[in-house]
């Protein structure tokens, strides 16, 4: 498994479970398990205000079509992120495949400032 700090875990496991649709426990030391589509989990630790947001996409979700996951979250509050030297269209998608450089993906941010990516 794999796992990355949060600031605050309830506000994690809201974030994950109701915006996004994942699975989500909480144990008895406060730390979460996130289950992705597919069975793999991800632990979500509480580091309080000691929690600095990683700087690079901690998790990559892979979605069917990308425009939909994207119009979804967007109505559930989400905002995508631009990055400066990197082509997006006013979705906030980079196009990769149409360019033949790799997937469509849109990065986005969870509660505590960690990346989060949909890619298709």
């Amino acid at each position: 498994f794999s796992g990355f700090s949060v600031r605050d875990t309830d506000a994690a496991a809201a974030f994950y479970g109701d915006v996004l649709g994942l699975e989500v426990a909480k144990n008895e030391m406060g730390m979460l398990t996130i289950t992705l589509p597919g069975g793999a989990e991800v632990m979500a630790y509480p580091k309080g205000d000691d929690h600095t947001p990683a700087t690079f996409t901690v998790l990559n979700l892979v979605v069917p079509d990308i425009d939909v996951a994207v119009d979804e979250l967007t109505a559930a509050g989400v905002e995508f992120e631009r990055y400066e030297g990197m082509p997006q269209d006013e979705k906030g998608i980079g196009r990769g495949k149409a360019a033949g450089m790799g997937p469509d993906i849109a990065w986005f941010t969870d509660p505590s400032g960690n990346v989060i990516a949909v890619m298709a």
